[in-house]
């Protein structure tokens, strides 16, 4: 039994440097603050809990919080790497974590149900294109309903869902627009796609009606999430990626054009419980601070050094922490 467990457990970990994605740590590297955090009041007797998703960028992410709120004096708790993103989100409705980094579009949409044109709580339609009022209407009701406080400034990125193609398929087919994939013929709609965007409400199923797409069951592959990008060519054409994977150029990808503005904005915000928020009001401030240095050029970067390198998640985030002046350089 032991023998089988510690195959598994390298099968496993050869899986995960097969598609790029290092093993997430819970260890949190000792850390001093640099010049831009000791601006922020002190944490020193907070106890502080982190979480995040189980994908590279959302990796990225939840170790810069792990490592600020480090540095700033909380002791913190990571338990970053969470598999999926419904056992994230209840993680913080049952307490057992206080912060994590959260998408705009998947609040709004996945977790409180809504779709385009729905009202908000001040009874105005809410455009999903609008991305000041799709916050501020996530805000107001995810406060009221969940009491969960999220911030004033999303990351300047939007890790969108998108469909990727080879170059050279693109070229060949002349395929620039979502809306292109229905000229081709029927038999080369072929799709790889990562187990939670192919049921979710706003991925796979919704994607299709938008699109006029009736695709076979037998032409879709359902994969996670890492494997997808080096499938797009050889198992399928159209590949369901991330808009901010570093993996996109360097698999020689395009993504093509959501032409009907199906996808909603995914904008990150540092998403906080109400009783930490208001005992630890530094938390949103510092954090909607950083996010405005993270563009998508500089997350697509991050992602790439980790799926497309192979380097530690920890390390990437410390690394740019400190060239940003929120940790002190190690010594």
């Amino acid at each position: 039994m032991r023998f089988a467990r510690a195959l598994a457990a390298g099968i496993a970990s050869l899986a995960l440097a097969a598609c790029g994605l290092q093993p997430a740590s819970q260890y949190i590297p000792e850390v001093k603050p640099g010049p831009e955090l000791e601006r922020f009041d002190s944490l020193d007797g907070a106890r502080v809990v982190t979480t995040g998703k189980d994908f590279t960028e959302q990796l990225i992410l939840g170790k810069m919080l792990s490592l600020v709120l480090s540095a700033a004096g909380a002791e913190v708790v990571d338990n970053t790497n969470t598999k999926g993103s419904t056992n994230a989100r209840e993680s913080l409705l049952r307490g057992d974590a206080d912060v994590m980094w959260e998408y705009t579009g998947t609040g709004w949409v996945v977790y409180l149900g809504h779709t385009d044109g729905d009202r908000g709580p001040d009874g105005e339609p809410v455009d999903l294109a609008d991305k000041a009022a799709v916050l501020a209407a996530l805000s107001a009701q995810d406060l009221e309903q969940n009491q969960l406080v999220w911030g004033t400034k999303p990351a300047p990125f939007n890790n969108t869902y998108a469909i990727a193609v080879t170059e050279e398929a693109a070229a060949e087919h002349d395929l620039k627009n979502l809306s292109d994939i229905a000229s081709l013929p029927p038999d080369e709609q072929t799709f790889c796609l990562e187990n939670e965007f192919a049921a979710r409400g706003d991925g796979w199923p919704g994607m299709k009606e938008a699109y006029g797409l009736d695709i076979p069951a037998g032409q879709v592959s359902i994969m996670d999430a890492g494997i997808v990008y080096g499938e797009i060519g050889t198992t399928c054409v159209f590949g369901e990626v991330f808009g901010t994977d570093g993996r996109i150029p360097a698999n020689n990808l395009v993504t093509l054009v959501d032409d009907e503005m199906y996808f909603p904005l995914y904008e990150p915000v540092v998403v906080v419980r109400e009783p930490i928020a208001k005992r630890y009001p530094q938390i949103i401030e510092m954090f909607d601070e950083l996010g405005q240095q993270l563009d998508t050029d500089t997350m697509r970067e991050l992602n790439g050094r980790v799926d497309v390198y192979g380097e530690n998640p920890t390390a990437v985030a410390q690394d740019w922490l400190v060239q940003v002046g929120f940790l002190a350089p190690e010594r």
